[in-house]
């Protein structure tokens, strides 16, 4: 609030500064009120940037009109392990469909840890993909595409 107090302050004293520009004497003046305040105009400079960035970011969405196109690496159907397809099935699925057949599994059985929602509990047939009792959320896509073909 302080720093639009400044600019509409600011802002008359340039227009008044514009319409006594041929009198030479008014404007030796005006001089060094405006270094004054080009002075105190630093820190509210600092501050504008703050905004537009926030600005920006909230434009942001608006501007992607066209739909993102999936990378065909993770369309491609794999074929996964013997393990794995006992958890989610022997049908060739993309890498993106794999994990979320894997989150079903995870979901409906309750093998999300209660207290640390990151970690997974396994049981015996997701134990022989991941191969450990409990792993992380983002450990748990790497032992996954071990059993991918």
């Amino acid at each position: 609030m302080a720093t639009a107090k400044k600019a509409a302050k600011k802002a008359p004293a340039k227009k008044a500064a514009a319409k006594k520009a041929p009198a030479k004497k008014a404007a030796t003046k005006k001089a060094p009120a405006k270094k004054a305040a080009a002075k105190k105009a630093a820190p509210a400079k600092k501050a504008a940037p703050a905004k537009k960035a926030a600005t920006k970011k909230a434009a942001k969405p608006k501007a992607p009109a066209t739909k993102r196109t999936p990378s065909a690496a993770f369309m491609k159907p794999m074929t996964p392990s013997a393990a794995l397809a006992a958890v989610i099935g022997d049908k060739a699925l993309p890498r993106t469909e794999v994990t979320k057949k894997v989150w079903e599994y995870i979901k409906k059985n309750g093998l999300q840890d209660k207290v640390k929602k990151t970690m997974i509990n396994a049981d015996a047939k997701l134990k022989e993909v991941l191969g450990k009792a409990q792993v992380s959320m983002f450990e748990m896509t790497k032992a996954i595409s071990g059993h991918l073909k």
